[in-house]
């Protein structure tokens, strides 16, 4: 789907990778990010710098940039090695810009899709990531901080308002700051016949400052597959719960690809809880193709409210939703595309399209 060049200068390497699929999604006539409803990956263009010894004592540095046709996302990293038996310590720096769709879209033909509700968010952040060493199936990752989240218009301009008036920071000016400390734990176990994988997430905003931003958000997923002769069955459980000082860019949104299909993101709602769950049962038809039947549903506990500005009920958001439907996965060499059939409560259908894991 795309190209990808190697570039070794001295001790560095640089990928260069350029993305097609949003060719492919225009040909399929699908719709775009701002419009969401059969996602396809849009990135359109990559690169990639890695140095194994900058500084001479195998200092590593990570710079990579991604571009798609809405979004962009910079990332710098810098490592310096320690004894494996201490935590591994890197020093990160991050800007994204991305549509807030999943709370601010505005859904449309019975909440099958998401339009874009003309919110974008920039977020930088600067902080130290602590990786700690690992044991046989847990492992943690401690980090700290500083973010700046500004939303703006799709025109770029800075804006500190939605299409109705509300607010879309907690501080009501034109951006949030916020220093977060962020402990995540996960455990996994897996065997021929089956796997399991918790991943627990707390994150606590420090006030170092009156108008930052001070809450704790709690987050988990769990998931569990089993083998059953030839076919294999995958569930998912995750939620999550904030409490404190809430933008509403930081609600749990609920609907689209990786919650509950059948809706556009965020379609079914979005609070300051949620609860998803998944269930998947694939069968492999040949070598490449496998077919699958899922079930999805989530809800927002009925937090849609708490939200500031309560964007889903003025969105005509149901807070809970069901989606039910079918799937068929294409395994090749250069990765797998996937196609997935699904129905809401409201029996609107939607078709999802992804590729993931493609090669050059």
């Amino acid at each position: 789907m795309g190209a990808q060049k190697s570039i070794h200068a001295g001790k560095a390497k640089i990928d260069v990778n350029v993305d097609f699929t949003h060719k492919l999604c225009a040909s399929l006539m699908l719709p775009s990010l701002r419009s969401s409803g059969s996602p396809l990956s849009l990135i359109i263009g990559s690169l990639c710098i890695k140095h194994p010894n900058l500084f001479g004592g195998s200092e590593k540095l990570d710079v990579s940039w991604d571009k798609g046709l809405y979004d962009s996302n910079v990332l710098v990293a810098y490592r310096k090695p320690r004894p494996e038996w201490l935590a591994q310590k890197s020093f990160v720096i991050q800007h994204s810009l991305s549509p807030e769709i999943g709370v601010h879209g505005i859904p449309v033909d019975n909440f099958s899709r998401s339009g874009s509700g003309g919110v974008n968010l920039s977020r930088l952040s600067v902080g130290l990531d602590l990786n700690e060493p690992a044991s046989s199936r847990w492992s943690s990752t401690t980090s700290i901080k500083f973010e700046h989240v500004r939303p703006v218009s799709d025109e770029g301009r800075s804006i500190s308002r939605d299409l109705d008036g509300l607010p879309l920071t907690c501080s009501g000016s034109h951006h949030d700051s916020m220093v977060v400390l962020k402990q995540e734990s996960r455990f996994a176990k897996a065997n021929d016949c089956s796997f399991s994988h918790v991943s627990l997430q707390i994150e606590q905003g420090i006030p170092v400052l009156s108008k930052w931003l001070i809450f704790n958000r709690f987050k988990f997923a769990a998931s569990k597959g089993i083998r059953l002769g030839p076919a294999f069955l995958l569930t998912r459980l995750k939620g999550g719960s904030i409490v404190g000082d809430m933008a509403p860019y930081q609600a749990f949104s609920i609907g689209g690809l990786g919650s509950v299909r059948g809706y556009g993101e965020g379609a079914v709602g979005s609070g300051r809880s949620c609860l998803i769950a998944n269930s998947e049962l694939t069968l492999p038809l040949n070598k490449m193709l496998e077919g699958a039947f899922f079930l999805d549903c989530g809800t927002d506990l009925g937090s849609g409210h708490l939200v500031p500005g309560n964007p889903a009920l003025r969105q005509g958001k149901p807070g809970s939703g069901i989606g039910i439907g079918y799937g068929l996965r294409f395994k090749s060499q250069f990765g797998q595309f996937q196609v997935d059939y699904a129905i809401n409560a409201f029996h609107q259908r939607t078709v999802y399209f992804g590729i993931s894991n493609v090669a050059s």
